[in-house]
């Protein structure tokens, strides 16, 4: 089974195109993540789930002076990684079944993810961003606001958006609190939240 929900296979293309330091300064939601990062505590720990090659978000992370560590379930794109951000930890492995370094995070970024799961593993997914923050702990990720599916143009594979409302339920449900919506210039829906109690 291909844990990188199609990414893998399309990964030489990918790379050809984005992830590489010409493309980072124009790239869509580089700017909404440099803000978040900078309402970060200095040195905070951050995990970036799904971080293909670490440009063009990763490396914003880095940039900002967060302790950054990247996961993602496609081997190419995690090689790619290893060579644009030399010494920052990262594992290939898929998001649901890895330990993610066996800790818990100030931060959680997952940017262009969860749609990519079925409902089902989304639900599982929010629990499992619960349950690696610590108390107080913020996340940010997207899915499109309404409930949607529609084929991803890249993989030909189906994504599913479970809406605003489930999202916000869904989080509700394993103690994360909506702090904030907003959209970035390629109308990408991001979700902020915070721990406010531990998962249930």
């Amino acid at each position: 089974m291909d844990q990188s929900n199609g990414y893998e296979a399309i990964s030489a293309e990918w790379l050809a195109h984005r992830g590489n330091s010409a493309e980072r300064s124009p790239a869509i939601g580089v700017d909404e993540v440099r803000r978040w990062a900078r309402t970060l505590p200095p040195g905070s720990s951050v995990i970036d789930i799904g971080c293909g090659p670490g440009i063009p978000l990763t490396v914003v992370l880095v940039e900002e002076g967060l302790q950054v560590y990247g996961l993602d379930a496609a081997p190419s794109f995690v090689a790619a990684f290893e060579r644009n951000l030399p010494g920052i930890p990262v594992t290939c492995a898929s998001a649901l079944q890895s330990d993610c370094f066996g800790r818990e995070f100030d931060a959680v970024l997952a940017v262009g993810l969860i749609f990519l799961m079925t409902a089902d593993d989304q639900v599982r997914l929010l629990r499992k961003f619960a349950e690696i923050l610590s108390p107080g702990g913020r996340l940010l990720f997207t899915s499109p606001s309404p409930p949607c599916t529609w084929i991803d143009q890249m993989t030909g594979l189906r994504s599913v958006s479970l809406g605003a409302e489930e999202y916000r339920k869904q989080l509700a449900s394993v103690g994360l609190a909506v702090m904030a919506e907003f959209e970035d210039s390629g109308e990408n829906h991001y979700f902020e939240a915070r721990k406010t109690a531990t998962a249930l």
